[in-house]
């Protein structure tokens, strides 16, 4: 493994930025009538936001947990809860969604 440095630290640590975590939960209305359609309608958006450089990193969840989704966007938890209260999902009760504000290094992706 890779060794760092105390200085290297800090100068790696100094190039973060804020970026805001959502986490995307089951709502109310998670499974009933209807609901796929929702729910395909707020995989569109996403294609979108990604598109527009408004969500970097979204992750479906894939187990039986009410945990739906993880979202990484750049910006405030002000600017991400005012594009999750317009999200199709959220505003018809299937998901809903915790914000957690945190900070990362630009550039980081995931692997090919």
């Amino acid at each position: 493994m890779t060794r760092f440095t105390d200085e290297q630290m800090l100068a790696a640590m100094s190039t973060t930025r804020e970026y805001t975590v959502v986490l995307l939960e089951e709502g109310p209305q998670h499974g009933a009538d209807g609901a796929d359609a929702i729910i395909w309608e707020h995989g569109r958006r996403n294609f979108e936001l990604r598109a527009d450089g408004l969500l970097n990193i979204v992750c479906p969840i894939r187990d039986d947990s009410p945990l739906c989704g993880v979202g990484i966007f750049p910006g405030t938890a002000d600017d991400v809860r005012r594009i999750m209260d317009d999200d199709p999902g959220v505003r018809a009760g299937v998901f809903t969604y915790r914000i957690h504000p945190s900070r990362s290094f630009p550039g980081d992706a995931l692997q090919m």
